[in-house]
């Protein structure tokens, strides 16, 4: 089974993710970066799902970080958030990300889209 670590600040949207993903996947919740930046170091994931506006370390931040980590250079993140500039997207691309998914969403869908990526 593949683990997916997902991070968001909202307790709403972590129980979401996890009702739709967690028969399919391994699943672990983070609720700020700091936190996934400690889980990454403890396991390794297939695929990172992250918000952005977050407290303690945002959800670029963590990118830039976990992307310095050499077991992380490729692994699919997914950054899921109501940040839907270009400006943001290029800075989220730049840093690494793999895929951009806009809050809100069809929870549906979120299944494929990470087997897609992984």
């Amino acid at each position: 089974m593949n683990k997916i670590l997902y991070i968001d600040d909202a307790p709403s949207m972590r129980k979401l993710v996890e009702m739709v993903l967690s028969s399919e996947f391994e699943l672990t919740l983070a609720s700020n970066g700091q936190e996934a930046l400690d889980a990454t170091k403890q396991e390794q994931f297939d695929v990172i799902i992250s918000d952005i506006n977050m407290p303690v370390m945002n959800g670029l931040e963590f990118l830039e970080k976990v992307r310095a980590e050499e077991n992380y250079k490729f692994t699919p993140v997914l950054m899921m958030t109501t940040e839907a500039s270009r400006e943001m997207k290029d800075q989220g691309k730049k840093l690494g990300a793999t895929g951009w998914i806009v809050k809100p969403f069809d929870p549906v869908k979120l299944p494929g889209i990470i087997r897609k990526v992984i």
